[in-house]
């Protein structure tokens, strides 16, 4: 277990196979139907429920032991500043990887695994995507082709949201997306009243920024994170999953005329298998190489996908 190849020796993580990794699930119990993990997972993600019992029942697990030790070291902290009334804050979870990859999957499956330990914490679920600029904007700044991109982001209304969680503040609101027309909804949010775990999905969600010459701070949405978690996978296989899930959609949410992509669903096969190509290399790869993956070293934990989308290794940050 847990043997480094001489090139990883001075990694700062511990690396599991995944049979190894379903070791540590000890006594945890499977909470979830198979039925349940079907309606929770991605178009196009084949996840089972016997991914769940050899993946996600351990990393249950290692979240519950560090949820317990942050609520005992915020309870030592009010001690320490004598501080009667503190708010205790979220623990905030940040899951990061790129399109396709099944961000998605893992962290709808972990709001309802997490959900449903014996202590019965309120889990709430936000994506990034509602802090992208509306399209106007983007089209208005010539970013269109840079969705997804960092530049593309609301950064400063990322960190105002998760400042207002961290501090324990209530009813603290969203703003919402639509998948279907590609889209901001104009004045919709979820209200987030005080979770005991915060799940914060997103694609760039570990991005960092240049730090000023002045030593002035600069936050990053990550400095919110109490765990993070990048969802890994060779880019070939990214790459098919991306171009299968585009065909998929093709056939079914691109059917419908509000959809910002129903252009797409006239095409002949060959024809929309090469959009989805192109959509993926000129925009989706580039994001990938450049923004996203650079950000996987910085992760808490990093779960590697091979074919399937089934988790091959796991691999965990050291203490």
């Amino acid at each position: 277990m847990d043997q480094l190849a001489p090139a990883d020796r001075y990694s700062p993580y511990r690396i599991f196979s995944a049979d190894e990794w379903a070791q540590f699930r000890n006594d945890t119990p499977l909470t979830l139907t198979e039925d349940e993990v079907r309606r929770l997972r991605s178009l196009n993600d084949p996840v089972d429920l016997e991914e769940v019992r050899r993946v996600y029942l351990s990393l249950s697990r290692l979240l519950s032991a560090h949820v317990e030790a942050t609520q005992l070291l915020f309870e030592q902290r009010r001690i320490f500043f004598n501080a009667g009334n503190a708010v205790k804050s979220p623990f905030i979870i940040g899951i990061a990887g790129s399109v396709a990859v099944g961000k998605s999957t893992t962290a709808r499956v972990l709001k309802e695994l997490l959900a449903r330990w014996p202590s019965s914490p309120k889990v709430d679920l936000v994506t990034t995507d509602g802090f992208l600029y509306p399209n106007a904007v983007l089209r208005q700044e010539g970013l269109m082709d840079r969705k997804g991109f960092p530049e593309s982001y609301d950064v400063g209304a990322i960190l105002r949201f998760l400042s207002s969680i961290k501090a324990g503040l209530p009813n603290v609101r969203a703003p919402l997306y639509s998948h279907l027309t590609y889209d901001v909804l104009p004045g919709e949010y979820v209200t987030i009243d005080r979770p005991d775990i915060l799940i914060f999905e997103g694609i760039n969600v570990l991005q960092t920024r240049e730090l000023p010459k002045d030593g002035k701070a600069v936050p990053f949405v990550s400095d919110f994170f109490d765990f993070s978690i990048y969802i890994d996978a060779p880019e070939h296989l990214i790459h098919q999953w991306y171009v299968e899930r585009f065909m998929r959609l093709r056939e079914t949410a691109f059917q419908d005329p509000k959809s910002f992509f129903h252009r797409y669903s006239k095409l002949s096969p060959d024809a929309a298998k090469a959009i989805a190509n192109q959509l993926w290399t000129n925009i989706n790869l580039k994001n990938l190489r450049e923004n996203i993956l650079p950000t996987r070293p910085r992760a808490s934990l990093i779960l590697r996908k091979g074919a399937n989308h089934l988790v091959e290794e796991v691999a965990l940050r050291k203490l």
